[in-house]
């Protein structure tokens, strides 16, 4: 069967208002892509590019944005076009997006498919083709500019593969331009590119470097690690490099052959926005003999390690983050099943009735469970197994988190030791320090296997049994007969105090928890007070269920701060500001921190301490007023999981006034900058 053109005139949507945020415009281009028989469902298209979205903004200098994703709900690869009027944010650091282009690839897209994709992507780091675009008056002529793009004659064509050998990257006129650089003194820089998805910034950020290192004089050999397949590159190429730049989000495949060259590492976004300075870093690392290097022997190593030669302390805090990130969805999942469970149930669910068995054996026997069911018949039963349902995927949050922050080491090889050093954890009563610990010392035993020596016969083994078998076993010896006891006394001594935690001391406690969530709006140490409430919520435990309430109430606050101080004075915020305080109503009222990012972004000074000062105030309150919490997460839509609710209503209520009146009054004292530069350099 032939696929369809990658887009057609119906996909083009010319000088329209598409919304005011991005959710919007991409949820307008998902629907005309359906429309166009290019998507069989609106809301799964919406929800896997917002996904990727999620993992890096997706706005580009100079006025333009590449959603994309990969998902089962898209037909054939299609590219849909919105000129927007106005623009919308959509992350860049020059502002708001007039030109967006959504990008979507089946899940089985083909390489030669992903090659045309890409190809759009590569060609929007060139300004002709950018103000073709804005020129076009008729959708006919923004496809045909697409399809000229994506489909070249065959003697403009140029994959977006790796350069296999290293071909001078400079035009003469670039070269004339720079007759100082000596043929003697040129440099020869490797590079990788990668993204999450590998369709747009990989190959983007590859042609924003050539162009670069065109302009400095320099060589450039670029391996492009994305969707439309990768040529690796010839290890007389990589050892000719005078120095390597990793631009990638996602890890680099084989990072052992560049061992031992001087590096320059940094997402894929910044070799987009700041091409020419990634160079010249690199050139100035290639003559400095203290310069960091890549790490090990010169041999092909696994798939993907860390995307960046970053300090330990960083390097820490991703791995963390990714044990929590990947833990979240069983959070989520258990704690709002168990939230649903107690709805149709009832509190009492948890310590059912006599002669009302809720073992997972029994609530399979459907047939007889509902002959035989106690007062309250049906729903007592549905919620006796959603509550299940809930406490089964619970159960999984210590050996994901061990589990994950293991793979953020040692990639999968780390993910069954990891998993079982959680499971450790749980059986010895670690809770979530012993799978934070296990789940560290399952990934460097894991690593550190890895790079042992083995013969060429042997490595076939290694990842998936070798590596798997001896990590476990130490992590595993060492969870049970060393670790076991003093991470259980640990664990047992922090719930003992938490538990006996009355007067001041509980309403420090949510002070702090305030301040940690609303500092950093969904960081590190937003999800570190996360994680301290939802690892540690237990419905018996009335101390774990207030923590629980301080954090998601706190949590609360800052996108309602920031949408009430919008509403009472507009005057001090811009326009798509006012619109972001507008959807922000919904998402504080959701639990979903990220909805100030971006205040807090534009104005860091201002508002994160502002919303810092509301958070204090409602984890200080609900901790006075012994509020309580049985689910996980979602806001105000969970109240049925909230004890005393009018109380934890006060408390929100009081912290969202708080924060609002603090930055209103911080933006008063000190009006902002940022408009004043901006009207300087449009003069």
């Amino acid at each position: 069967m032939t696929n369809p053109p990658i887009t057609t005139a119906d996909l083009v949507l010319l000088d329209v208002d598409a919304g005011a945020s991005k959710d919007e415009v991409i949820g307008r281009l998902a629907a005309t892509l359906a429309d166009a028989g290019r998507a069989t469902d609106v809301d799964g298209l919406v929800g896997a590019t917002m996904a990727r979205e999620a993992q890096s903004a997706t706005g580009l200098p100079g006025g333009i944005a590449i959603p994309h994703c990969r998902s089962p709900y898209v037909v054939a690869p299609t590219i849909g076009f919105a000129r927007l009027d106005p623009g919308v944010d959509f992350g860049a650091a020059d502002g708001p997006a007039d030109l967006v282009f959504l990008i979507a690839a089946p899940d089985g897209g083909g390489a030669e498919h992903m090659k045309l994709l890409s190809s759009l992507a590569r060609a929007l780091v060139r300004p002709d083709f950018v103000a073709s675009l804005r020129a076009a008056s008729t959708a006919e002529e923004i496809v045909t500019l697409v399809d000229s793009t994506v489909n070249p004659a065959p003697a403009q064509s140029e994959g977006p593969s790796s350069t296999p050998e290293p071909a001078p990257a400079a035009s003469a006129a670039a070269r004339s331009a720079a007759p100082e650089t000596a043929p003697a003194t040129r440099k020869t820089v490797a590079a990788i590119t990668a993204c999450p998805t590998g369709i747009a910034h990989t190959y983007m950020a590859a042609d924003a470097l050539k162009l670069a290192a065109e302009r400095a004089g320099v060589d450039i050999v670029i391996e492009t690690q994305g969707s439309s397949g990768s040529t690796p590159l010839a290890a007389a190429t990589i050892a000719r490099a005078d120095a390597v730049i990793f631009a990638t989000d996602v890890g680099v495949k084989d990072r052992g052959r560049f061992a031992g060259k001087p590096v320059v590492a940094s997402g894929v976004k910044r070799a987009i926005n700041e091409p020419d300075a990634m160079i010249a870093e690199a050139v100035a690392v290639a003559d400095n003999p203290n310069a960091a290097r890549v790490e090990g022997d010169g041999a092909p190593t696994r798939e993907s390690e860390g995307s960046a030669d970053v300090g330990w302390g960083t390097r820490t805090r991703q791995i963390l983050l990714t044990g929590v990130s990947y833990m979240i969805p069983f959070v989520a999942a258990g704690g709002l099943l168990i939230a649903l469970g107690f709805l149709f149930a009832g509190y009492d669910i948890a310590n059912p009735p006599e002669g009302f068995d809720t073992s997972l054996g029994n609530l399979i026997a459907l047939e007889n469970t509902l002959t035989n069911l106690p007062p309250g018949g049906l729903m007592q039963y549905l919620g006796a197994v959603l509550y299940t349902l809930g406490g089964l995927a619970f159960s999984f949050l210590v050996p994901a988190l061990a589990g994950y922050i293991s793979f953020a080491i040692a990639d999968r090889p780390g993910l069954a030791p990891g998993f079982t050093a959680g499971a450790v954890a749980v059986f010895v009563e670690g809770g979530f320090i012993g799978g934070i610990v296990g789940g560290l010392i399952a990934g460097f035993a894991a690593l550190w296997i890895s790079r042992s020596t083995v013969p060429q016969w042997f490595r076939g083994l290694m990842p998936v049994v070798i590596i798997p078998l001896f990590a476990s076993l130490v992590v595993g010896l060492l969870m049970f007969l060393l670790l076991g006891r003093p991470l259980a006394a640990i664990q047992e001594g922090l719930t003992n105090w938490l538990s006996g935690m009355t007067g001041t001391s509980v309403i420090i406690l949510g002070i702090i928890l305030g301040l940690m969530m609303c500092f950093d709006l969904g960081g590190p140490v937003n999800k570190a007070a996360y994680a301290f409430a939802t690892v540690g919520l237990n419905v018996a435990d009335p101390s774990s269920l207030r923590i629980m309430a301080a954090v998601m109430a706190a949590g609360m606050v800052p996108p309602l701060a920031m949408a009430l101080a919008t509403a009472v004075r507009p005057r001090l915020f811009s326009e798509p500001e006012r619109e972001n305080g507008r959807a922000a109503w919904l998402l504080g009222a959701s639990f979903i921190s990220e909805g100030a990012i971006p205040f807090a972004a534009a104005d860091p000074l201002r508002v994160i301490p502002s919303m810092m000062a509301g958070g204090a105030v409602t984890g200080a309150l609900i901790m006075a007023f012994d509020v309580t919490l049985r689910a996980p997460h979602g806001g105000i839509f969970v109240f049925f999981a909230i004890g005393n609710l009018v109380w934890f209503i006060v408390a929100l209520v009081a912290g969202t006034v708080v924060g609002a009146l603090a930055v209103v009054t911080a933006k008063q004292l000190a009006a902002p900058k940022p408009p004043a530069q901006t009207q300087l350099s449009a003069a």
